[in-house]
């Protein structure tokens, strides 16, 4: 267990303030790094919002040449093609493009670090596992940081362009064009992208609650329809209020779920014969 953590003091037990302590140093080690690949981050001003965040903004992103090469394959012409996007950035606060840019690369410092966070915290609890337990959860770092990624790229190229030509070329008249704030863009790019990566986190979450017994095989499955139903409503609220982004978002999610119960299976059958 976590509390029987040995100190390197006198080869016993550690106390729970000896436990904080331990923790409070691996958070520190964490927000450096944040704040060092924050640093770097902000001195790459050009690549981080012209290459990065601006991109899903350009007809020529990846996503909509896909998108068009797609309509073609399936001899649907163009119909899929995004030849422009009707809106225009602007910034109104004097010290908006300023406290834009440290926020964005406080994000870019905390996304490209997580790895790094993960690995710390991990560090943290490894000691107070069993052998057994540590042999059960060995690559945890590796696979936690993986899945974080692929929701991360799955909520650029996939989630946070579909949102912005939806919302973007969206209008109750012709008399009003779109003039979107740039904190509002900003704000949307990186809740949709850093939202996803969460999520993916699902298989992660069910192999600890099914290790800890919170959850189990038959408990996923009786209640497979309800995790559908909130998995909807989770779609419905990190994407616009249009159905193909919202089964766009649904579709990987179940599958993560189903992944999840397999994973929950594997584990728990290990329990059982550990037992």
């Amino acid at each position: 267990m976590l509390f029987g953590k040995k100190s390197g003091k006198a080869g016993g037990e550690m106390s729970f303030l000896e436990h904080l302590e331990e923790l409070r140093w691996h958070l520190v080690r964490s927000a450096i790094a944040i704040c060092v690949l924050a640093v770097v981050a902000f001195f790459e001003k050009e690549f981080i919002f012209d290459s990065i965040i601006l991109a899903p903004k350009s007809p020529d992103f990846a996503t909509y040449r896909f998108l068009c090469w797609l309509g073609h394959l399936l001899n649907m012409g163009d119909s899929l093609c995004i030849s422009k996007i009707p809106f225009t950035l602007i910034n109104i606060d004097m010290s908006g493009q300023f406290s834009t840019h440290m926020w964005v690369s406080a994000m870019a410092g905390l996304v490209v670090g997580f790895p790094y966070i993960i690995w710390e915290l991990w560090r943290f609890i490894k000691p107070g596992l069993t052998e057994n337990e540590r042999k059960y959860t060995h690559g945890v770092v590796f696979f936690t940081s993986l899945l974080f990624l692929l929701g991360i790229l799955f909520g650029y190229y996939m989630i946070a362009p579909m949102s912005i030509n939806f919302l973007g070329s969206y209008q109750v008249s012709a008399d009003v064009p779109n003039q979107i704030g740039l904190n509002s863009y900003i704000s949307t790019v990186t809740t949709l992208t850093f939202s996803t990566g969460l999520v993916f986190e699902l298989p992660i979450v069910i192999f600890f609650l099914t290790k800890i017994g919170i959850v189990s095989p038959v408990f996923l499955r009786t209640y497979r329809r309800h995790a559908i139903v909130i998995i909807l409503i989770i779609a419905a609220i990190i994407t616009p209020p249009d159905v193909a982004s919202q089964l766009l978002v649904t579709f990987p999610l179940v599958l993560l779920y189903e992944i999840s119960i397999f994973i929950s299976v594997v584990v728990y059958n290990k329990k059982v014969v550990g037992k």
